[in-house]
Parts: C-alpha cells; structure tokens; sequence
C-alpha cells in the first residue's frame, strides 16, 4: 500500500503519515471469526504493572488467525483482504470449498479470487499456500514458520518480513531469518510462501502524541530525568547518570547486555547469530 501524506492544517498533520489502505476489499470482519478483547493495561492477574507504558487506547476484536494452516489438501478461494487491528499484517479471508471459512496472514501478490491450498506434499509454491519444509524447493522465500511441527507458526509474521529457505540436510532445514540469523528447523514444520504483505507499514510516522494513545501507547519518560528513588539512572547535579551504566528500572543492561539464556535447548540450532 501506499503513503499517504497529510497537508499541514495542524502540527500534528504537518509530520504525519498513513497508508492509503488501497489493497483492502472489505471493513468489516468475519463475525463468526471474531472474539472479544479486553485490554491488560500492563497489569497482571493480582492488578500489578508488569509491563511500563501500556494502557488505554482503542477498543479492538481479535481476529481467529490460522497459524496451523492443518486443513491439508482441500482448496481455498480468497474472498477478501482485511485490517486487523492486532498486528501489522493484513489479513485474507479464505472460503474453504468444504463451506469452512479462516483468516491467514496475507502475503504480497495474493488477491481476492486466488486459489491457495495446505499440503504435506509437492506442489507448486504458489503464493499463499502452505507446505512443509522437507517439500519446499530451496530458495523459496517464506512466512509463518513453525519451530515446532503442529504448534502452528511463530517465525517471521510480521509486516514486510520474508525468510528463506537455504538448504535441507537431514531431518532440519536451515532457514535465513530477517535478523539475519541462521537457524535450523525440523524439516516437519509447515511454511506458507512468500513475504508478508503492508511493507509500507514502517514507512508511517503518527505525528502526534495522540495516535500512539489510539494504539494503547502511553507516555514514557527518561530515566535520567526522574529522582534516585524511581530509576538507577535518577539524580545528580545536572545531566549525570550517577555513575551507572544505561539500564532499565528494574536493573537490567540497556545497551550491549546479553539477554538470551546460554542454557536454551534450541541454541544448538542457531548456526549464525543475528548480532554478527
């Protein structure tokens, strides 16, 4: 989609941006594929902030996406490509021939009328359609990945992100992720082909505080500008950190510290690290 830029009637308009929205065909969701959405606000189960900077924000239905992609062998016709309010993709509603209906991440190129199928066996990677990794040709770029065959896909779902599929050895694939790291995948896992669609998505700026309220967004403050008792960072005669390294509130390093666990069972599979 495009960029849509704003004429300068106000300050918060002069810097501001959009999408045109061009690619979809229909506004409102598939009922029967919608559920209710109660914002968290950063809180837990006791009502305790666990997570700074949430809260508020527009009322949303969360979409029932289907990241499993398990309904093998039976053809899709897409009738419609939509906004979802949850994540930065757009969606695809697919009409099943069997009468069933889903949503599924929609990728670049696919368009209303297209035919799309799940298979466990070759067929040709047309866009859209999902297949394990032990079928995939090598080189083919894909989304929705999974890293553990039935849990339904995790990898690269965002808006824009494409990996691909470099070489098959064994029972593991190894894929190139977007971050730039090799990672091997059983070869078991299911894959859609091609990259996922909205790739204008980042080019957007809001312009103004209140559209990251719009998204639940709240403000956040520095913490060399609060007191010694709020932040590590707090304090001081002027602009001086105190003598302490970047880190958060809770003491954990902001710049350079090492946050993945050594001890995890998949680091084994990473054959090249994103931070090179």
């Amino acid at each position: 989609m495009a960029i849509r830029i704003f004429n300068p009637t106000s300050p918060g308009r002069r810097g501001g941006s959009s999408l045109t929205f061009s690619e979809l065909t229909k506004t409102t969701p598939e009922k029967s594929l919608t559920v209710g959405k109660k914002g968290s606000g950063g809180r837990n189960n006791l009502g305790r902030r666990t997570s700074n900077h949430r809260g508020g924000g527009h009322k949303r239905s969360l979409r029932l996406i289907d990241f499993k992609r398990d309904k093998y062998d039976i053809p899709a016709t897409v009738a419609s490509i939509e906004y979802d309010p949850n994540r930065t993709a757009n969606i695809a509603l697919l009409h099943y021939h069997d009468g069933e209906k889903r949503y599924i991440i929609a990728p670049v190129g696919l368009k209303v009328g297209m035919k799309v199928m799940s298979s466990r066996k070759y067929q040709d990677p047309e866009v859209g359609c999902a297949m394990s990794l032990d079928v995939l040709p090598v080189g083919t770029v894909i989304h929705n990945i999974e890293m553990t065959p039935g849990c339904g896909g995790q990898l690269v779902r965002s808006a824009g992100a494409q990996a691909r599929l470099m070489s098959r050895e064994g029972k593991y694939c190894t894929i190139e992720l977007p971050s730039g790291e090799l990672r091997r995948v059983l070869s078991e896992c299911m894959a859609t082909v091609g990259q996922v669609g909205n790739m204008d998505h980042g080019n957007i700026k809001l312009g103004k505080a209140g559209r990251s309220r719009w998204l639940g967004i709240r403000p956040s403050s520095r913490g060399m500008a609060m007191n010694p008792v709020a932040h590590p960072m707090g304090g001081g005669e002027g602009r001086s950190k105190s003598g302490q390294v970047p880190q958060s509130k809770t003491g954990v390093l902001a710049k350079g510290g090492k946050t993945r666990n050594p001890n995890k069972p998949s680091t084994s599979l990473i054959i090249r690290k994103r931070k090179k």
